[in-house]
């Protein structure tokens, strides 16, 4: 027994799965000689008691490769191992239909196997129906007076061959240790997040003074029923904590703040209190717990940032200058990411008192989980102790399983894909500059052969990350990156004002956002960009919420493994597919999309696409129809096909597969 999966780093950590998931574990199986040979998949749950046992069927003919599916059903750490053997039952009908043909030992190899199945006949778990079907194949194997062949037949029956699958006879057993497999809820596998800055809902200048007046938890909340109307499931909240004074950033980052200037929500920490506070321009833990309730009232859950950083008027600066890095002048050095700098925020160092830190940081996350919040968007993880996240995410999860951690980690891949191992349910990436259709294929099939371990997270734009596409794709862009985040990954998310296709940047080859709302009030009029508004034509609000309603309708979006790409003859045509087998799907019903995608935001193309059609689970030569599910035209299709995409008008087709 060789290569069983999904097995992390030789099972060092757990593989990760989700309540009802699906999930393929397979093996190399094979022994000395020609036996025929069987396996087993046993799943157990947390409790230790065996939940389910699945025969494994060769899935890579000539390669000796078994797989079974297992679908655990409860949160929790499950365990499964694989188990081979020799099957006397397989060998002796191979043996027995050769020989029988060739008229060698006829009467020898029938009577080997009626007393195999007097053997089975004794184990103690059949049923009165396959003892019976049992006991006619042993009089059919020994009846004389028929010819070989008819008595083989009789000794192989379809009752008979269903009974040894039930309960097969096994010598030789051989086991696989046990494996780990984390089961997590539905959310870490499937979200959809949409980022927003409370102070700027509301924010408005003082008529009195010109100085600007911060919006608040409670304004904000007038926001969550659009965003959820649009689909969305998941609230993301920048640090809502007080704000330093010291060394504040002023707009577009600049090093002086004005009277008025909030400055950035990252640099946390001031006499007002810590990361388990609440900024006063915001309000209240009172008016937290109030938008977590509106939140969920709503379909939303509520995404809290955990940023280990402090600004250098947070209070722990005072009272623990051992959790920070001292210069040798005697100063607290500030973060640095060459060439940026952030003269407003102190890294924290984990070095001199990690007893401390963690113990203090378990607690903030605590503090929030109280509140209400359950999903928490970590800045920067890769900047900290790995194995302080394996502790974390492990300690929390004890006590509170349905609580998710986001890794925002732009970082290089080992650093990455460690964090996925060592617990962070779900992952940035960097799907934002993967544009042309060679990255996109490469990435996406990279991240589908990590899918044991880390769950991507597709982004197309962050406060931090305006890209060159869309600064100059115009709408059309905006269109098209929201369409790959959304049907490539089962996990994806924007931050407010993509929908507004908001596009201007600091500079020319930055992609810091124009004014960015990182380091000053950002108001929005959302009433004129709404259906019936003054400008609802310049907002993409409506395309984005199509996709989210096809996401929720399609369980083969919700998957990642299920991801196979098909040629064009363009190389700005991206065309790829994605299938839930019957077998696999929950209602029992295949569901197969195919997407074609014209990455060009400036120019129409016209190309063939040419389908794998096994990978859609057809013959070569068969013909389907196709539903667009986002214009509702019917198209009749095989395996190469011509398609026109113009992006200002139809950047995409997003095909409903029905076979006739």
């Amino acid at each position: 027994m060789l290569a069983v999966s999904p097995v992390v780093d030789g099972g060092r950590w757990p593989a990760r799965a989700v309540v009802g998931e699906h999930v393929m574990v397979s093996a190399t199986i094979f022994r000395e000689g020609h036996d025929a040979v069987g396996c087993t998949a046993v799943l157990v749950d947390p409790d230790g008691a065996e939940h389910t046992r699945s025969p494994m069927r060769l899935i890579a003919l000539g390669m000796d490769r078994y797989g079974a599916t297992l679908r655990p059903d409860r949160q929790g750490l499950w365990t499964f191992r694989v188990e081979g053997w020799a099957d006397p039952y397989g060998t002796w009908e191979h043996d027995a239909a050769v020989k029988i043909a060739a008229a060698v030992d006829s009467d020898l190899m029938l009577e080997e196997g009626a007393r195999l199945l007097e053997r089975a006949l004794t184990d103690e778990r059949r049923t009165p129906e396959e003892q019976a079907a049992m006991r006619d194949g042993i009089a059919g194997l020994r009846d004389t007076s028929r010819p070989a062949r008819v008595r083989l037949t009789a000794g192989t029956a379809q009752p008979i061959r269903d009974a040894l699958d039930r309960v097969p006879m096994r010598d030789h057993v051989t086991s696989s240790p046990p494996y780990e497999l984390r089961v997590e809820r539905e959310r870490a596998l499937f979200s959809a997040w949409y980022e927003m800055f409370p102070r700027s809902e509301g924010a408005h200048r003082d008529p009195a003074t010109g100085e600007w007046v911060s919006g608040t938890l409670r304004t904000a909340t007038g926001r969550l029923p659009a965003i959820a109307a649009m689909g969305f499931d998941v609230v993301y909240l920048p640090p809502i904590h007080p704000i330093g004074t010291v060394n504040r950033k002023g707009p577009n980052n600049t090093l002086v703040a004005r009277p008025g200037d909030p400055g950035s929500p990252w640099a946390i920490g001031s006499a007002d209190g810590g990361h388990d506070a609440v900024h006063p321009d915001l309000g209240t833990l009172d008016d937290f717990d109030a938008f977590v309730s509106t939140a969920r009232h709503h379909g939303l859950e509520v995404a809290l940032d955990l940023a280990l950083q402090c600004a250098p008027d947070h209070p722990w600066a005072a009272e623990h200058p051992e959790w920070f890095t001292t210069k040798a002048d005697g100063t607290i050095a500030y973060a640095e990411n060459p060439p940026k700098k952030y003269q407003d925020i102190y890294p924290i160092n984990f070095d001199n008192d990690p007893e401390g830190l963690a113990a203090e940081i378990l607690r903030i996350v605590r503090h929030w989980i109280y509140h209400g919040v359950r999903i928490f968007r970590v800045d920067n993880p890769h900047t900290k102790p790995v194995e302080f996240w394996e502790w974390l995410i492990a300690e929390v999860n004890r006590t509170h399983p349905d609580v998710l951690f986001l890794a925002e980690a732009f970082t290089r891949p080992p650093m990455m894909h460690t964090l996925g191992k060592v617990g962070f349910q779900q992952s940035y990436t960097y799907f934002t500059w993967r544009t042309s259709k060679h990255d996109l294929t490469e990435y996406v099939s990279e991240l589908i052969g990590a899918a044991d371990y880390m769950r991507p997270n597709f982004w197309p734009n962050t406060p931090d990350i305006l890209h060159a596409t869309l600064q100059h794709g115009g709408p059309p862009a905006f269109k098209i990156r929201a369409l790959l985040a959304s049907t490539l990954s089962p996990n994806w998310g924007i931050y407010a004002g993509y929908e507004l296709c908001e596009h201007q940047a600091l500079r020319e080859g930055s992609e810091e956002y124009l004014d960015s709302e990182k380091y000053q009030y950002r108001p929005r009029d959302w009433a004129q960009y709404s259906p019936g508004g003054a400008k609802e034509e310049h907002s993409i609000g409506r395309y984005i919420t199509r996709l989210n309603e096809i996401r929720r309708a399609h369980p083969a979006l919700r998957r990642l493994r299920n991801t196979s790409f098909h040629r064009t003859d363009d190389d700005s045509v991206l065309c790829y597919s994605r299938r839930l087998g019957a077998d696999l799907a929950p209602d029992g019903r295949e569901d197969c999309l195919v997407i074609v995608v014209n990455l060009d935001p400036h120019t129409t193309r016209g190309t063939t696409v040419h389908l794998d059609m096994p990978a859609l689970g057809m013959d070569w030569h068969d013909t389907f129809a196709v539903i667009d599910l986002m214009t509702g035209d019917t198209y009749r299709w095989g395996e190469h096909n011509y398609i026109r995409l113009a992006p200002h008008h139809q950047p995409a087709h997003v095909l409903l597969l029905r076979r006739f």
